[in-house]
C-alpha cells in the first residue's frame, strides 16, 4: 500500500516504488533519496515508466475501438491541461467510428509500439517525450475474413503526474495524423459506401521499376510510421523540415529524386542541407509538377467528386489536399487494400498504407490526384 504524504514529488516517488514493486523489481529506492535533494531518473525508474505509458496507450487504444468514453477519461487530470488532451481524444474516437461508417470497415485491433526518447522529472511529476507508431487493422463488412491494416506515427510530449493511487495525462502536446477532420459532423453516405464494397483489388504486378524502387524508399523513410525493421527513421542525409511547418513535400520529393530518376534543376532543388521552395512547399511543389510535365492532372475536386477517379491512381502517384484554395499537404500512393481503395504515405504525420482520406474529411478540402511520369 502507497503512504500519502505532503510533498508531491515524494508522493510521485513512492508511487514510482510501488510500481517497480508490483512489477518484481525487488529493489526497494525510499531511503534512496535524501528528502529535500534533486531527485534523478534511475534506469528502474525509466523502465517502469515506460511500462507505464505502454499501459497508458494500450488502454487509450481499446477505449478508442469500443467507444468506452469513462474507461478513456480515466486516464487523465480533467481538472488541469489534462481536460484538452482527453478532449481531443474524445473528438478522434468519434470521427474515427464516423470514418468507419462511411467506409463500410470494422477497426479489429489498435495497436501502438512505442518508443520512449526522454524523461524528465517535474515538479509533481514527469515529462515524457516519445514517438508512437499504430497500427490499426480494419475488415470490411462484407468480407469479414479478409484483414485489412495500416500504420501512422506520431511524436509526442506526455505529462505525468499522480492523481488516487495512479500516474494520470496532465497535459499531451502531438501532431494527430487526424487532426484535419476532428470537427467533422457526418459522414455517412450510402452511395459512398456501397461503391466502396463494390470494388475489387486490380493488379499491379507490373509496376514500372521507378515506382517499385519509390515505394522501397518511402517504405524504409516513413519515420514513426515505418514497418519496425527499418527501425523509425527519415533519412538523415536530408534535414526534417517538420519544425518549420511540415515535412510531407521535403520527403515526396526525396522520392521522386532518390527513387524516380527524376533530376534537380534551378526550380526544384536540394543543396547544401537545404531545399527550394519547389522542392518543401506543398503548393509550389504541385505547381511545379504540373506546369512541368512531370505530373499529369488526373481529378480535382471534393471527397465525392474524386472518389471514382481515385481508383485510377498507381503507388508511385500522389495526391495533394488543398484547404482555402492552396495545397496544404501532399502523399505519396504506395498500395491498394482489399477493397481496391488507395493507401498513401507520408510525413507530417507520419502514414504507412494509410486509407487516403482518412484523416482529411472535413468540409472545404479538395483533393488533386496527380499522376506521375516518370
Amino acid at each position: 500500500m502507497l503512504i500519502f504524504i505532503k510533498s508531491k514529488r515524494k508522493m510521485v516517488l513512492l508511487l514510482v516504488i510501488g510500481c517497480l514493486v508490483l512489477y518484481g523489481s525487488g529493489v526497494y529506492l525510499q531511503n534512496y533519496f535524501p528528502e529535500d535533494s534533486a531527485v534523478p531518473v534511475s534506469e528502474d525508474i525509466e523502465d517502469m515508466l515506460t511500462t507505464k505509458v505502454q499501459d497508458i496507450f494500450k488502454v487509450r487504444n481499446k477505449a478508442l475501438l469500443e467507444k468506452e468514453t469513462d474507461k478513456l477519461e480515466s486516464l487523465y487530470s480533467t481538472e488541469t491541461k489534462g481536460r484538452w488532451a482527453y478532449e481531443h481524444e474524445l473528438k478522434r474516437m468519434k470521427y474515427l467510428h464516423k470514418w468507419s461508417d462511411k467506409q463500410g470497415v470494422e477497426f479489429k485491433e489498435i495497436d501502438s509500439r512505442i518508443v520512449v526518447k526522454r524523461i524528465e522529472e517535474e515538479e509533481d511529476g514527469f515529462s515524457v517525450n516519445l514517438s508512437v507508431s499504430t497500427e490499426y487493422q480494419y475488415v470490411y463488412e462484407d468480407s469479414p475474413e479478409t484483414d485489412n491494416s495500416f500504420r501512422t506515427g506520431s511524436y509526442h510530449v506526455l505529462d505525468l503526474a499522480p492523481q488516487d493511487e495512479e500516474l494520470v495525462i496532465t497535459k499531451e502536446w502531438y501532431r494527430d495524423p487526424f487532426a484535419d477532420s476532428l470537427n467533422l459532423d457526418e459522414l455517412k453516405d450510402q452511395k459512398v459506401k456501397e461503391l466502396i464494397l463494390s470494388k475489387e483489388p486490380k493488379d499491379l504486378s507490373d509496376l514500372d521499376e521507378k515506382r517499385k524502387k519509390a515505394l522501397e524508399y518511402v517504405d524504409q523513410y516513413c519515420g514513426a510510421a515505418s514497418p519496425p525493421e527499418y527501425g523509425f527513421e527519415y533519412n538523415s542525409d536530408y534535414k526534417n523540415y517538420n519544425y518549420q511547418g511540415g515535412d510531407c513535400t521535403n520527403f515526396l520529393s526525396q522520392v521522386l529524386y532518390e527513387a524516380g530518376g527524376f533530376s534537380k534543376d534551378s526550380t526544384w532543388n536540394y543543396s547544401q542541407g537545404s531545399g527550394s521552395k519547389a522542392w518543401v512547399n506543398a503548393h509550389v511543389f504541385n505547381r511545379y509538377m504540373l506546369n512541368s510535365g512531370r505530373g499529369s492532372l488526373i481529378a480535382r475536386g471534393t471527397y465525392d467528386e474524386v472518389l471514382e477517379p481515385s481508383y485510377k491512381l498507381l503507388p508511385g502517384d500522389y495526391i495533394a489536399y488543398e484547404k482555402n484554395g492552396k495545397v496544404a499537404h501532399v502523399s505519396i500512393v504506395t498500395g491498394i487494400d482489399s477493397k481496391g481503395y488507395i493507401l498513401v504515405n507520408s510525413h507530417n504525420a507520419d502514414r504507412h498504407r494509410v486509407p487516403w482520406d482518412l484523416g482529411w474529411s472535413n468540409k472545404g478540402i479538395k483533393f488533386l490526384l496527380v499522376r506521375v511520369n516518370y
